[in-house]
């Protein structure tokens, strides 16, 4: 297993509140698959979110044996809190931003990108597939 990873996240809520979901592209440097998941994780905000998607995004790379990764996300509020440029004040925000932090630790290196929804479209697509299995399943 490749020691490195560059990890797509992405968590999409249809309301805001609403019905979310997360998904999770792992591949190697030169492009490769390692892993993927697609979650349906209840009602809560788009950032919460996206937050979720991370944080699970970093416990499957730990789960692989992975020590460093290039983490990729189109929420720029993820990636400027987590690059300390933006605070955290959301009372549920931050106990997900500890965990992230708190993770982050675990790595010998980690690199967080901010990119446009356009160049995040796997791991968007997989979120938004959990939300619409959730819904079918609810709707039989």
């Amino acid at each position: 297993m490749p020691r490195t990873a560059v990890i797509h996240t992405d968590g999409a809520a249809k309301g805001n509140p609403g019905p979310a979901g997360i998904g999770v592209v792992a591949r190697t440097e030169q492009g490769a698959a390692l892993f993927e998941h697609a979650e349906y994780i209840g009602e809560t905000t788009n950032n919460a979110a996206e937050y979720t998607a991370f944080i699970q995004g970093l416990r499957m790379a730990r789960e692989q044996g992975i020590d460093t990764v290039r983490m990729v996300s189109d929420s720029e509020l993820l990636v400027r809190q987590l690059h300390g440029l933006y605070k955290v004040k959301h009372p549920n925000l931050k106990d997900l931003y500890d965990r992230a932090v708190a993770l982050i630790g675990q790595f010998e290196h980690v690199e967080i990108s901010h990119v446009p929804r356009e160049k995040n479209a796997e791991a968007d697509a997989l979120a938004n597939r959990a939300i619409k299995a959730h819904n079918g399943a609810q709707e039989l």
